[in-house]
């Protein structure tokens, strides 16, 4: 009996893994979805990693692709290009960054945390798809890119979440641009 309840308690457990270690391939372009695809870059590159560029493409055939600059170290003034397809990290190049003199390599780069993070980038696609959806009658508009755009000269208050839209059998493409507190700046197609 013991036996029985220990195999059936390892399958369980198994189960409960894999249906909660969704690759970020996988992921929706949702609030939640995005939350996951964040702890999945930060299980790669370490809650304090430091980036200058983030994107997540989705691709209808293989699902999402996550496009980044990071480095642990921004002093180093070097980064590494990475993406993910599929679940699969790989790295395609490596960059040297040049900073003013007098600055710190760290201000010219953000931190996935509370000020800037996935989860509000997918609420505002959420928000996206209900304007779509209200203004446009677009059934299901789905998700082309999600970037975060930092700026150049590092002033963290004008970051930018950008969102490409389109309707889900091809057509125009819906780019919404929010600030960092979720603001509507701009909207067009």
């Amino acid at each position: 009996m013991k036996r029985i309840t220990l195999q059936l308690l390892t399958i369980i457990s198994i189960f409960t893994l894999i249906s909660c270690g969704e690759n970020s391939a996988k992921q929706p372009a949702t609030e939640s979805g995005f939350f996951n695809i964040e702890k999945d870059i930060k299980k790669q590159f370490g809650d304090n990693a430091y980036f200058t560029n983030l994107s997540i493409i989705h691709d209808a055939s293989i699902g999402n692709i996550i496009s980044l600059t990071v480095t642990d170290n921004p002093e180093s003034l070097k980064m590494g290009e990475w993406n993910q397809a599929q679940g699969t990290w790989k790295q395609n190049a490596e960059v040297t960054l040049e900073v003013p003199e007098g600055t710190k390599a760290a201000d010219f780069m953000f931190q996935l945390n509370y000020q800037i993070n996935l989860s509000k980038l997918g609420a505002l696609i959420e928000q996206s798809k209900k304007q779509l959806q209200e203004e446009k009658n677009l059934d299901n508009p789905t998700l082309s890119i999600a970037s975060i755009i930092f700026p150049k000269n590092g002033d963290i208050s004008k970051t930018e979440y950008s969102i490409n839209l389109k309707p889900e059998n091809g057509g125009t493409t819906f780019r919404f641009y929010y600030t960092r507190n979720g603001e509507l700046r701009k909207m067009d197609y």
